[in-house]
């Protein structure tokens, strides 16, 4: 109980920084409403007969039983690391951070309150960095790249490979779409605003998520768009990253603001001196 209300406040209080950029991605880049290639010319559903309406709800049951089960497994470490990402929230939550954009659109203010939660658990003692994935286009998705938070542990057994705990702030978006079937709404409903977990968790999740989509889509006999595959979705956080630590964030208070100053990007590598930029 005490995790899945952890989960909850978690959540909410990064929902207060992207609410507003949500709504307006949600509407203006979704590609499942593209008519021209996102959706077939029938109209006509399933033939309705009982047994498939009955095998139709043992696979969305199936789906809710296996991700209620994969969310719930969580080890000691990542245990520990979800509180201190939801102490980082609070505290960016309470003090902010300024933004280091060169505009202020809900894209690049995400990308920022990365970069804050990034530095605040490093300051925490944890190996946090920012991470980059890129992948190339392949037959069968397209080229793209996602960007992600994640916390570094080494094994307390040396011969172990290192923990690595994916740290996004925006989980749950990474899977709505468009014109959804309640079925599989309810089930993204499921998903954590934060997700706080390992690799092997991740994969999990991803692959109830994708099998989810794909019956989903086949139901409304609409296309699947290959940014919604699962090697598409694996891509994103299950590859291999550049990891890049933050530099440090400045307070908001108008005081530690002073003077404004910008380091230029034009001139970061030549002088080892901030510049201002007019």
């Amino acid at each position: 109980m005490e995790e899945k209300m952890g989960m909850a406040s978690l959540s909410a209080m990064v929902l207060g920084f992207f609410e507003e950029g949500e709504r307006k991605e949600g509407k203006e880049w979704d590609r499942d409403r593209l008519d021209s290639n996102g959706y077939s010319d029938e109209e006509n559903g399933s033939d309705g007969s009982e047994s498939s309406a009955l095998e139709s709800k043992a696979f969305w049951e199936t789906r809710h039983q296996l991700l209620q089960e994969a969310l719930s497994k969580n080890s000691s470490v990542e245990a520990k690391i979800r509180m201190a990402t939801e102490d980082a929230v609070k505290k960016m939550h309470s003090t902010g951070f300024v933004c280091i954009c060169p505009n202020r659109m809900a894209q690049e203010c995400r990308n920022c309150a990365r970069r804050s939660i990034t530095e605040r658990l490093r300051e925490a003692g944890y190996n946090s960095a920012l991470c980059k994935s890129k992948w190339r286009r392949s037959p069968n998705i397209p080229s793209g790249e996602h960007s992600y938070v994640d916390v570094v542990m080494e094994a307390k057994n040396g011969k172990r490979n290192p923990i690595r705990v994916v740290i996004e702030l925006k989980f749950r978006a990474e899977f709505e779409m468009a014109r959804a079937s309640q079925e599989y709404a309810n089930l993204v409903n499921c998903l954590p605003e934060v997700f706080v977990g390992k690799s092997e968790k991740l994969k999990n999740v991803i692959k109830i998520m994708c099998s989810a989509a794909k019956k989903c889509m086949k139901d409304n006999k609409m296309h699947m768009g290959p940014w919604r595959k699962h090697k598409y979705m694996q891509s994103k956080w299950l590859g291999t990253p550049d990891r890049i630590a933050p530099w440090p964030f400045l307070p908001t208070s108008v005081s530690d603001r002073q003077p404004k100053l910008r380091a230029s990007m034009l001139t970061f590598d030549l002088h080892c001196t901030a510049v201002e930029v007019v």
